[in-house]
């Protein structure tokens, strides 16, 4: 089985976090590359987990992933924004 997710990597700080928008899951580290690496094994622990439980298929189906065969297919991302907003 093949699942794609995106990664988005900020820096906090010192800290460098690597978060996957479609599955809400984050994790963080010294360099981007060891963030980008830690959270590709919060993604393999979560998917082992759920499909242990038997809750993978619901679970992606409602972050918007699509089955074909044996590769799951994220949303398609169309852009993202930054906005700032003046409020009193």
């Amino acid at each position: 089985m093949q699942i794609t997710y995106t990664t988005q990597i900020v820096k906090e700080g010192d800290t460098f976090v690597a978060h996957s928008p479609e599955l809400d899951i984050s994790s963080c580290g010294d360099a981007p590359e060891d963030a980008r690496h830690h959270l590709q094994e919060a993604v393999e622990c979560f998917l082992e987990e759920t499909q242990r439980m038997g809750t993978m298929e619901t679970i992606l189906q409602e972050a918007g992933y699509q089955q074909h065969h044996d590769r799951w297919e994220p949303p398609e991302f169309i852009g993202f924004e930054r906005t700032a907003l003046a409020f009193s």
